[in-house]
Formats: structure tokens, C-alpha cells, sequence
């Protein structure tokens, strides 16, 4: 009995051996066996990434996640409201029969903003801010604050807010007039509320004027989609710092198609330090009237130019009438620069110092002359009536 009890041990033993050997074998040469058995008894077989293969660390090539993460902490979400307007016979119901529902519901705006001091200022589009009675910044961090508007430049459209909160995240500045077409660029903003959205592309063209949005224009032109609520957002280069403070689209749908502008950091930079400095942005002024240069117009004053800006109009005892500058002179150039349009006249002359003398070039007939212009003070834009 005890050697058939010996004999069974030994032929179990044997068999356990050689089912493990087996499994072994087929587990390292035909896993996908195992893996089929285990599909079949209700299991899925699934190829994973190790742990952390693609979280944190270095970005996969191509990827503008460091971009992205770097500004995006000081883009902020703008929400304004205005009171609605006070009108005495919103109540009465024969008026509203006649005249339609007038509604006295408070008018809520939406926009973006960019925080470019620890101090709390964040650059912004004046048409996100204007006429607003309350603003309230919202952060990427969820923090919420009460920003005051520190002051306004309706020609270049941009505004100064300012928060009071410690600990805050601040953009870096980039250098916009190093900025080519083809270069890549990320629009950072809060379009149609729905929250803090990137969006990529390239810059499409530089100095964009004429486009009748403000006085003075020099746009980025970008194809990165801008939307509703980007207003006031950031345009960032691939290294994350600001290059323009995104401001408009053109669009007939009222969403994006691929043709944005924003506002040099450059120029925001120099509206922003007047802003703090003074509560103003003080720009030269010297009274003409300027038509850019056309064969018609060439003609109609009896000049011989084929470059320069005609000037149609002087104001009396302006500063250019002062200087000398008289009706069919051609300016050719503002302070050694030149001067080849409308647009180009007025951000150059706006550049000067109100009191500081400059020299203009001028072509009077087929004479070059040169003529020193004291500028004066550029006039703040008329309010529209209320």
C-alpha cells in the first residue's frame, strides 16, 4: 500500500512538473495564446504605456506645452457689467405696447486680459473695459478680484486695470519687432466663456493698417483662432512670451476664420508706462490734414513725387502752420524716418514729444526742403453723445 501511495506522489509530482514547464514555454514564445484564453473567459488584453512615459517632463517633439503652461498662469478672464439705463415709462404698459419692450436688464461683457506686473496691472482692449461700472478678473488659479481701471487709450485700444492680489503670476515681455511671417504663435484667451483656451498658428503678416479698428494700427496679423472673449487676451511666440495683445477678428459668422490682429507688445508697452506714469498717453500733434499720394492728387497740386504723404489741409496757427508746412507740401519724412503713408505719418508724428523740436522732410513742388516742427499736444478723441 505504501509503495502504490509512492508511486502516485511521484507520478503527480512528475505531472505538475512538466503542465508548469509547459506553460512557461508557451508564456515566453506565444504569450498571445494566454492572451486569447483570457479574451475568451471575459478579460481584454490591452498594450499600455509604462507609468509616466508622457506626464511632465520633457514635451513630445513639436508639442508647445511649455509655451502654454508658461503664459498661461497670467492670461485672465475679464467679466464687466453695466447698470441698465433708467427709463421712467419701462413700466407703463401703453408705452411698451406702442414702443416694444425696453429692457432694463444689465448689460454683461466677456473679454481677457494679461497680467504684466507683480504690482497687479494687466493689459487689456479697451472695448473689453469701456463704460463698464464693475469688473471682475477671474484667474487661472480660480482666485477672483475687483480689478480698478486705471486709465484708457481709445486710439490704440487698450486699457490699464489693476488687481489687489498677492502671489500673482506675470507674463514676460518678448520683442514683437523681431516677429516674421511664418513665425509660430499661441493665442491665449476665455472665447465664448467657455474657459481658458490655446490656440496655434503662424504670424500671416505684419504691420496691418487701414483696417479702420483704431486711429493708430500696426497689427500682427495671425491665423491661431481668435474668437469672442479672446478680446484683450495674449498672442505668445513658442517660448511663451508675449508678442501682442490680441484685439479683433474678421469674421462675417462672428466666429473665427483664420484672420486675427493684435496689438504689438511694443507698442502696448509704451501706452501702458504713459498710462501708469501719467494717467494718459500724450502723443505729438501738429494740425494737418494728410490724403495719402495719388496720381490725381499729385496732379491737382503740380508736384513731381512718387513717395511721401500730400498734405490737403493746415490748421491756423497749428504747429505745423507755425513751421512753415503749407497745403500740397509732400512730407517725406518725420525724424530721419520715412514716411510713406497716412498711417505711417500718424504713428510717427505721434511718437514725438509734445515741445521737443523735430525735423521734417518735405518735397514743396520739385524742391527738397527741411523744416524744424514743434509739435504740441495730440487732442484726446471726442466722447459720442450719450
Amino acid at each position: 500500500m505504501a509503495f502504490a501511495m509512492k508511486r502516485f506522489w511521484l507520478l503527480f509530482s512528475q505531472t505538475v512538473t512538466i503542465l508548469l514547464a509547459a506553460c512557461f514555454v508557451v508564456g515566453t514564445l506565444k504569450p498571445d495564446w494566454l492572451a486569447n484564453r483570457g479574451a475568451r473567459s471575459g478579460t481584454v488584453a490591452l498594450l499600455e504605456a509604462p507609468a509616466g512615459s508622457n506626464s511632465g517632463g520633457a514635451a513630445p517633439p513639436g508639442s508647445f506645452r511649455l509655451a502654454a503652461q508658461k503664459a498661461s498662469a497670467a492670461v485672465v478672464s475679464i467679466n464687466t457689467s453695466k447698470a441698465a439705463k433708467n427709463r421712467p415709462r419701462s413700466n407703463d404698459p401703453w408705452f411698451n405696447f406702442f414702443f416694444g419692450e425696453q429692457g432694463n436688464e444689465p448689460q454683461i461683457g466677456l473679454g481677457s486680459g494679461v497680467i504684466v506686473s507683480a504690482s497687479g496691472y494687466i493689459l487689456t482692449n479697451n472695448h473689453v473695459v469701456e463704460n463698464a461700472d464693475e469688473i471682475e478678473v477671474s484667474l487661472n488659479d480660480s482666485r477672483h478680484a475687483r480689478a480698478k481701471v486705471i486709465g484708457t487709450d481709445p486710439d490704440s485700444d487698450l486699457a490699464v486695470l489693476k488687481i489687489e492680489l498677492d502671489r500673482l503670476p506675470v507674463i514676460v515681455l518678448g520683442n514683437s519687432d523681431s516677429l516674421q511671417v511664418g513665425d509660430q504663435v499661441l493665442a491665449i484667451g476665455n472665447p465664448f466663456g467657455v474657459g481658458q483656451t490655446v490656440t496655434s498658428g503662424i504670424v500671416s503678416a505684419l504691420g496691418r493698417n487701414q483696417l479702420g479698428i483704431n486711429t493708430f494700427e500696426n497689427f500682427i496679423q495671425t491665423d491661431a483662432a481668435i474668437n469672442p472673449g479672446n478680446s484683450g487676451g495674449a498672442l505668445v511666440d513658442t517660448s511663451g512670451n508675449l508678442m501682442g495683445i490680441n484685439t479683433a477678428i474678421y469674421s462675417r459668422s462672428g466666429g473665427s476664420m483664420g484672420i486675427g490682429f493684435a496689438i504689438p507688445v511694443a507698442t502696448a508697452k509704451l501706452v501702458m508706462e504713459g498710462i501708469v506714469k501719467d494717467g494718459q498717453v500724450t502723443r505729438g500733434w501738429i494740425g494737418v490734414e494728410p490724403s495719402d499720394l495719388s496720381p490725381e492728387l499729385a496732379e491737382t497740386f503740380g508736384i513731381k513725387a512718387d513717395a511721401g504723404v500730400i498734405i490737403t489741409g493746415v490748421m491756423q496757427n497749428g504747429p505745423a502752420a507755425k513751421a512753415g508746412i503749407r497745403p500740397g507740401d509732400v512730407i517725406v519724412q518725420v525724424a530721419d524716418k520715412p514716411v510713406n503713408s497716412v498711417s505711417e505719418l500718424l504713428s510717427g508724428v505721434a511718437a514725438l514729444k509734445p515741445g521737443k523740436t523735430a525735423r521734417f522732410g518735405l518735397l514743396r513742388r520739385e524742391q527738397k526742403i527741411e523744416l524744424d516742427v514743434v509739435p504740441g499736444v495730440r487732442p484726446k478723441p471726442r466722447q459720442p453723445a450719450q
